[in-house]
């Protein structure tokens, strides 16, 4: 379980990334809702938490790719291959991700 930052501290429409872990995470606070993901678009080396937020889904900066935070599949090319997608709870005001194993991409 990685503390990421208090609930409060991530707006609705906004995303944190976490640096220790690797790959690094994006959280994402969409909808009413909070998501974690693998930080890394599976097309190209790209961070997700810097892309666009609609939704529930986050577009890559570099080439449009776009994943699903609910799922982590892909909605559309270039990426074909889905991000990992991690548990996230909140405990005390803090938000936790709770990595998923190597092996758990959706």
């Amino acid at each position: 379980m990685i503390p990421v930052c208090r609930l409060e501290d991530l707006p609705e429409g906004e995303a944190v990334r976490i640096d220790t872990t690797q790959p690094p995470i994006a959280v994402f606070h969409a909808e009413g809702a909070l998501y974690a993901i693998d930080d890394t678009c599976t097309h190209q080396d790209a961070s997700l938490a810097e892309g666009w937020l609609e939704g529930c889904l986050v577009e890559c900066p570099l080439h449009a790719a776009s994943f699903d935070l609910r799922t982590g599949r892909p909605t559309c090319l270039p990426a074909r291959r889905p991000v990992r997608v991690h548990r996230v709870t909140v405990d005390d005001g803090i938000i936790h991700v709770h990595p998923a194993a190597e092996e758990d991409a959706a």
